[in-house]
């Protein structure tokens, strides 16, 4: 075990928060209506707009597919530790989007689901001692 992982014991796991903000080409027309430095927050699965910025939800469609992903710690070889930006759904608008991980946050299983984890012998898988 590394210092850093959690005990066998434990039910939890760590997911990225994540910044995702409208990155402007200096001089270029916008069509989807952001402005520079609009952004919205998504912290496991909750994401929040700053108050009094809206986002278009054609730009929120062309990002949303991939922001399970960027929350989960992937390899560094991955194409999704090393791409950050999503152009804009609009091929006439120039601005793109750009999803930041900001920081991790730990969640547990049993807080997260219903569903509870496969036992194995009567351990639930992880370690922990079935209920």
């Amino acid at each position: 075990m590394t210092p850093d992982a959690p005990p066998a014991t434990d039910d939890s796991f760590e997911l990225y928060d994540l910044r995702v903000e409208v990155v402007v080409p200096e001089g270029r027309r916008i069509l989807c209506g952001a402005k520079p430095g609009d952004h919205f927050v998504l912290q496991g699965e909750m994401l929040s707009l700053p108050p009094g910025q809206g986002f278009s939800i054609y730009s929120l469609a062309a990002v949303l597919p991939l922001l399970a992903a960027k929350q989960r710690v992937t390899d560094a070889n991955d194409w999704m530790s090393t791409d950050a930006e999503v152009a804009c759904p609009d091929p006439n608008c120039p601005t793109r989007l750009r999803i930041v991980r900001t920081g991790r946050r730990r969640f547990r299983h049993a807080d997260t689901s219903a569903v509870p984890l496969p036992t194995v012998g009567g351990t639930v898988a992880g370690g922990r001692t079935a209920r």
